[in-house]
């Protein structure tokens, strides 16, 4: 397994870049609330140079009361769904939108593994993307049991792209002006 991590890394880097560029473009920022991957999709984003242009913040709510208190999450919605729930990963999305100054989030929540159970199998993900003026949208994600590692990084590199794509269909705000890019005059 050693051998894949690069080319997720590179992955990841290469997606961010991206993002970095789409989202610099259209003056939007961008906030991520993260479980499974403890912080990991922030990390890849600000890995980048020049990512305090787009980036917001990152909440890492590894436990359920941390889904709580810092996004919002639902009592009800955790005990009737489960942490690892599309229901969860939207009410994720929408808190991290309403608790910070971007224009997009993204929220993953996931079984990484080892393990798993019958109905929350290793590399479940659910993921969640919220934008502002747009309607919440949920998916899950089964990568299978390829290993806590490249679980965690096919999240990344899967959220990285559903934020990617988010921008696509997310015309700029009318208060906020493009940011300038790196070579940009200022």
């Amino acid at each position: 397994m050693t051998g894949e991590r690069p080319q997720y890394a590179e992955i990841a880097v290469v997606n961010a870049e991206q993002l970095l560029e789409q989202a610099r473009r259209r003056g939007l920022r961008v906030a991520t609330a993260e479980s499974c991957t403890g912080g990991l999709i922030a990390g890849a984003i600000t890995e980048i140079a020049g990512s305090s242009d787009i980036f917001d913040r990152g909440f890492v709510t590894y436990s359920n009361s941390a889904k709580q208190q810092m996004l919002g999450v639902k009592d009800t919605s955790l005990t009737t769904h489960g942490a690892v729930s599309e229901t969860v990963a939207h009410e994720m999305a929408e808190g991290a939108l309403a608790r910070s100054e971007a224009d997009l989030a993204v929220s993953v929540t996931g079984i990484a593994g080892p393990g798993g159970s019958e109905h929350k199998p290793e590399g479940r993900v659910c993921f969640g993307l919220a934008r502002r003026g747009h309607i919440t949208v949920t998916k899950t994600v089964e990568f299978g049991p390829l290993g806590r590692v490249a679980v965690r990084q096919s999240t990344v590199n899967h959220a990285l792209d559903l934020l990617i794509g988010g921008l696509q269909d997310t015309a700029p705000p009318r208060d906020r002006k493009p940011l300038p890019g790196p070579n940009s005059p200022r």
